[in-house]
């Protein structure tokens, strides 16, 4: 068997063990062409840009037929 503990521990020093386990919403700025929000040094999804040069192609999308 296993040891277990004599006595039982404290909420506090629980939090104390777990202060580092806090998510963190993800940091997210503006493009400056679209003003859409993006992740910081990344491609923006929606126009395609990096840095004010196009890297990427964004291709529209398709209507759909009634």
């Amino acid at each position: 068997m296993a040891p277990l503990p004599k006595k039982k521990y404290p909420k506090s020093r629980q939090g104390k063990r777990r202060s580092h386990l806090a998510m963190s919403p993800t940091a997210t700025i503006e493009c400056s062409r679209c003003h859409s929000l993006k992740l910081s040094h990344q491609i923006c999804p929606t126009c395609g840009t990096y840095d004010g040069r196009e890297v990427i192609e964004i291709k529209s999308a398709k209507k759909k037929k009634k």
